[in-house]
This record gives C-alpha cells, sequence and structure tokens, in this order.
C-alpha cells in the first residue's frame, strides 16, 4: 500500500524500506464481527511486550535515531491491529516518537468505528490509515 513517508523521521510515518506493513490475513471484511469489532479482540493478538522492546531496541538502531531511549518511543503497528494489521511482523512494527503515537490512537479508534458501524470497508480504511493516517484523522473531525 503506497503512502507519505516521513522525510523528517521520529514521528508521522516509517520509513517504507524499513516498514513496508503486513496485514494480518485473519482480518477481512467478511469477517470483522467476529475480529476486529468484538470488544477486547485486539487483547487477543497483541505481541508481549518483551518482543515489541527487543525488536524497538534493533529497528532504533535500523532507522538511526540519535535518540534512543526507549521510553520516547512506542513500537506501534502501521496498520493498527484495529483494522487488521499483522500483530508480529517485523515489517509491520516500526519505533514511533511521542507524541505522535497518542494522536494515531485516535484515528486508529475512530477507523475501526467507522468500519464496524458500516460507514467505510475495511478496505478503506486500511488504504487511507497506510496513505496517510493523518488525513484520515482530518477528514474523520478526531483532531477538532
Amino acid at each position: 500500500m503506497a503512502r507519505a513517508d516521513d522525510t523528517k523521521g521520529r514521528g508521522t510515518f516509517p520509513d517504507s524500506n524499513c516498514t513496508p506493513g503486513a496485514v494480518n490475513p485473519a482480518v477481512t471484511q467478511a469477517d470483522i464481527a467476529t475480529t476486529i469489532c468484538v470488544k477486547g479482540w485486539t487483547v487477543t493478538v497483541q505481541p508481549p511486550s518483551n518482543y515489541t522492546t527487543a525488536l524497538k531496541r534493533q529497528q532504533l538502531a535500523t532507522y538511526g535515531y540519535d535518540d534512543t531511549r526507549l521510553a520516547d518511543y512506542e513500537e506501534d503497528h502501521f496498520l493498527p491491529l484495529e483494522l487488521g494489521g499483522s500483530p508480529t511482523d517485523p515489517a509491520h512494527l516500526w519505533p514511533m516518537a511521542a507524541p505522535g503515537f497518542h494522536a494515531k490512537d485516535l484515528v486508529e479508534n475512530g477507523a475501526k468505528a467507522a468500519v464496524c458501524s458500516g460507514r467505510m470497508t475495511l478496505h478503506a480504511a486500511q488504504v487511507d490509515m497506510v496513505s496517510n493516517w493523518v488525513a484520515l484523522g482530518n477528514s474523520m473531525g478526531v483532531f477538532k
């Protein structure tokens, strides 16, 4: 899925060479009622923190960030679990700096609500999220 990359690094979008993204094949439009739209479902697929912390350490070096303090980043799923992103594929996770991940969480929740209510298809939400989650948040009025 094509998207705008963050040319400043450390923030809004992952480097597409390091984090191209990946979907969870268990999540499709046909099964959203038994996957992403079930309250608490993402907890069942969330990778353990020891996995994401080790991956964050590796990726901070790969991304070449000057700030390597782990607490300054969240190991974020490029396409959120709430929209069918792969839980553990290293090509799908990246160290996203604060405060960006807090804003992205709001968009993820709004997009999931739109998908689960039928206002948006899963595919459209995935494409919009990966292409430019900031623009998606703006179009949904998340940042008002």
